[in-house]
């Protein structure tokens, strides 16, 4: 059955048609791709969505609408996150959408988020790498930590993101010791209350899902320009991980630019991801160690909430 899948989140939306074969598991690629929309922008502030980020969002959705039906679509399914759930007028954004797609969009809970990302990064990865996962989705607007084995066991979502701390903390370029500083206090805060409920101890192998996690392991791994194949599936050692973090947080918006595998649209918010990563790197290391495990490095997927949607749109059908 071909699928398309919607993700829309506080920094970007995304698409995925799909060829889904339930019977056997699979799932084939015909179109991914993502637009940055910054539907979230200001969201953390206002509490509303901005005009000028409806019409980005929408000036997508129209773009996706004609993709799906030029590949034959047969179900869709769009699904919002944080920044809707956040916002008091999200029932413009809906509307706006419905009318485009002819589908009701879905303004999921973070739980589902959670359950939906769990589901995409662990159903493609390699049978070498040994469970519990803790699979960690790192969006705009909140962060998804997820710990299971065939699925969730445990599951919470934090409301921090790369562009939530971006526009709480982060206005300095670079930012500041003290912005840096009250921006980690937050995720710890965060993390404290996601660590209570969800015991990352048990982590045998801790994957990282999404833009700030996927442009994070490129750093790492030196790529002169961003390689899906590349950062699919890469091991990267925890320490070499939190290193490309420092590096991206301490540098200047000019000086992300030039990095070829930069997403225009992540220059501005990619230091508060990496704040957030490195802080949860260390701290579900610090935890596995402390239980006598160990925890040396952190495997990168490039199939998320996009692939557990697709699925989930198949079998309603």
């Amino acid at each position: 059955m071909r699928v398309a899948a919607i993700d829309c989140g506080t920094n970007s939306i995304r698409l995925l048609i799909a060829d889904v074969d339930l019977a056997t598991g699979s799932l084939t690629d015909v179109v991914r791709t993502m637009t940055v929309v910054r539907l979230g922008q200001g969201v953390d502030r206002t509490g509303e969505f901005a005009e000028e980020a409806l019409e980005r969002t929408f000036a997508a959705t129209d773009a996706y609408a004609e993709r799906c039906r030029e590949h034959g679509v047969e179900a869709i399914r769009f699904v919002a996150t944080s920044a809707t759930r956040d916002a008091r007028n999200r029932d413009v954004f809906l509307d706006g959408v419905e009318a485009r797609l002819g589908v009701v969009p879905e303004v999921i809970s973070g739980a589902e988020e959670a359950a939906l990302s769990f589901r995409g990064a662990t159903g493609a990865l390699d049978a070498a790498h040994d469970a519990p996962f803790l699979v960690v989705d790192l969006g705009g607007g909140s962060t998804e930590v997820v710990l299971g084995t065939e699925r969730p066991d445990a599951a919470h979502s934090m409301d921090v993101g790369c562009v939530r701390m971006t526009e709480r903390h982060l206005e300095g370029d670079p930012p500041s010791e003290a912005q840096v500083a009250a921006a980690e206090a937050d995720v710890h805060d965060a993390i404290d209350m996601a660590f209570a409920g969800v015991p990352v101890e048990r982590t045998r192998t801790l994957v990282g899902l999404a833009g700030t996690i996927t442009t994070v392991t490129a750093h790492a791994l030196g790529l002169p320009e961003y390689d899906r194949d590349a950062i699919n599936g890469a091991v990267v050692p925890i320490d070499d991980a939190i290193r490309a973090c420092d590096e991206l947080l301490a540098s200047s918006r000019a000086e992300r630019s030039a990095l070829g595998f930069m997403h225009p649209g992540r220059v501005d918010v990619i230091g508060a991801g990496a704040l957030v990563w490195r802080t949860v790197m260390t701290r579900v290391r610090t935890a596995v160690v402390e239980a006598g495990g160990e925890l040396p490095h952190v495997v990168t997927s490039e199939h998320d909430i996009l692939d557990g949607i697709a699925f989930s749109a198949a079998e309603r059908c």
